[in-house]
């Protein structure tokens, strides 16, 4: 069975409606009915859906929005899926679904199993994540954990909707802080050949992690670099230093659920002569020239000279202003070089892009763009998602960290203390550009308050749900082929329909969130589903006893009600396993 994202169905349905109205000297451009939206209704009181239709296509009736809006609701109300259809405000029309469409939504859920909500709208289109990206130079740490977690999400996002991902990382290797890092080995090095050093040099890494590197390059190479001259050690130790730092990170992130499909070096590229290419390529669109820029925010600062640099005319394609790729000194800019790594991702067939960052690098985002648009001339499409940092915290009390002082916290020890599945949906419990408090002891609470265990436990109290059923009829009589053909009629309460309207609703939360680039949206409704599967359990056990999901007096209800709960798990399972989470059976 092919899955089907019924606001597009509908939608389809809607357009349909419109072209046969049309006269026949006239007709809609594919433009303007792209234009109409058909949207879960804001207010539940209002109906199911809203469509913007008659405001959007109004003048092409040469009518009023509430005259047309009347027009398309006599065609609207003989759909045998349409209950009540009605204009609002200014000509918006609200539609009522009926029951029955709905039911159908469960046989669809339980057919499609896991696979529920996937569609091919990318059409395989090529797209390139890239995420984390952190520099060589030490573990993981928990900010990092949340660029990993919302670049790996959104990859499957657009995975399940049917486009081709790549998961990228770009290994900054060609700049001073990997110096620095072969110096600082250096300086462990030296300690484990028992050499004592009084003072570790200011603006090296001093974090205790680079202990055991010196150690293990000591035993490779014995006393090989002990009196020898920097420009002797400098290259070797720095090749080693970030093979032994890079398989660091591939482990912190491994332990995360994270693994990438391919790591690009910036050594390469400007040793390959990309960064050259670059400037060919500008040069020849007279996009290069040779200029002064003024001072920042224009104002002389002491110090500040005008000095000549190589620049890009990258207030042409909307930065703010024009941006350096060569320093006066002749040597390539930071910034000519990721130009380079675009136009490689470019030329490796990714038209679009998106970037995963952290929000010191907010400065950064428009002129990225800007060099996307001139090197690729309007073809290639970048995106980029800014991550606000995490808030550590133990019990409510902030826990104070320095990465330069080399007493962080990394990843993997958040990940060793509260699991991987905890902070894979932790990160993902706010918009990424929102900052995030991470509670390591509140993640492990078993209550409401906490959204992990929360879900975890509708998806576990559904199983238990299914394993009772199972002892108390037979096997086939539940299986899932049993349950498809369930009567659904017998799904009445408002409390069901609006549980059963939400898993429905389940293709569209995933092209939505994909599209608008918000994987925290998974979350979100996840933690809808649950509090309405919740709502719907308490009414049974307390208030209303004939909404309990099992009873032997009655089966056609109770294997409805079993279907009910079958198409929660698979929608449950299939948004976790978006998230990258494990759903399990049962709590302890």
């Amino acid at each position: 069975m092919t899955n089907i994202n019924y606001f597009e169905h509908l939608r389809d349905s809607i357009t349909g409606i419109l072209n046969n109205l049309v006269s026949a000297d006239d007709f809609i451009k594919n433009t303007e009915l792209e234009k109409i939206s058909l949207e879960p209704a804001r207010d539940k009181s209002h109906g199911d859906l809203a469509t913007n239709a008659a405001m959007v296509l109004a003048n092409n009736f040469r009518l009023k929005p509430r005259e047309l809006a009347d027009k398309i609701i006599k065609e609207l109300v003989k759909l045998e899926w349409v209950y009540t259809a009605k204009a609002a405000g200014p000509g918006f029309i609200n539609i009522v679904l009926v029951d029955n469409f709905w039911h159908e939504r469960l046989a669809e859920i339980i057919e499609a199993g896991v696979k529920y909500g996937e569609s091919s709208l990318g059409k395989n289109e090529l797209v390139n994540i890239e995420y984390v990206s952190a520099n060589p130079t030490g573990p993981m740490h928990v900010g990092h954990g949340r660029g990993a977690v919302i670049g790996d999400v959104l990859a499957n996002l657009f995975t399940k909707i049917g486009y081709k991902v790549n998961k990228e990382y770009y290994i900054n290797d060609a700049g001073a802080q990997v110096d620095i890092l072969a110096r600082s080995l250096h300086i462990r090095y030296l300690e484990a050949l028992g050499i004592k050093i009084d003072k570790f040099p200011e603006d090296f890494y001093p974090g205790e992690y680079l202990i055991n590197v010196g150690i293990k390059l000591a035993k490779r190479d014995g006393l090989r670099w002990r009196d020898e001259k920097e420009g002797v050690w400098l290259e070797p130790l720095r090749i080693f230093a970030l093979d032994e730092m890079m398989a660091m990170i591939r482990e912190d992130l491994f332990s995360l659920g994270v693994k990438h499909d391919t790591f690009s070096s910036e050594q390469k590229l400007v040793k390959g002569g990309f960064v050259d290419e670059i400037l060919t390529i500008l040069e020849g669109r007279k996009l290069i020239y040779r200029g002064v820029l003024p001072p920042p925010k224009g104002k002389k600062l002491d110090g500040w000279e005008e000095r000549p640099q190589t620049l890009f005319r990258a207030e042409k394609f909307g930065d703010d202003v024009d941006r350096p790729i060569k320093k006066a000194d002749g040597t390539w800019t930071y910034f000519a070089t990721d130009m380079a790594y675009h136009l490689d991702k470019y030329k490796r067939g990714y038209k679009l892009m998106i970037n995963i960052w952290g929000a010191d690098h907010g400065g950064y985002t428009k002129r990225m763009q800007a060099a996307v648009k001139a090197i690729t001339e309007g073809a290639g499409d970048l995106t980029i998602q800014l991550c606000q940092m995490v808030n550590l915290m133990d019990n409510g009390r902030p826990i104070k960290m320095s990465k330069r002082a080399g007493n962080f916290v990394t990843l993997r020890e958040v990940v060793d203390k509260v699991g991987r599945d905890v902070v894979r949906f932790i990160m993902l419990t706010r918009k990424n550009d929102a900052h995030l408090d991470f509670d390591l002891t509140k993640v492990l609470e078993q209550s409401r308050d906490n959204p992990v265990f929360y879900v975890q436990y509708s998806h576990a109290r559904c199983c238990s749900v299914l394993r009772q059923a199972t002892e108390m009829f037979a096997a086939d009589k539940i299986s899932s082929e049993a349950l498809k053909k369930s009567k659904f009629e017998y799904l009445v309460d408002p409390a069901e329909i609006s549980l059963i309207k939400l898993m429905a609703s389940w293709p569209n939360i995933l092209e939505g969130a994909a599209m608008a680039r918000e994987p925290h949206r998974i979350a979100y409704y996840l933690q809808d589903l649950s509090a309405s599967f919740h709502s719907l359990w308490a009414k049974g056990a307390k208030k209303n006893t004939s909404l309990r999901f099992l009873s032997k007096d009655d089966l056609p209800l109770t294997l409805a009600r079993l279907a009910m709960v079958k198409a929660l798990t698979i929608v449950i399972a299939s948004g976790l396993e978006v998230m990258g989470i494990e759903p399990v059976q049962e709590m302890r």
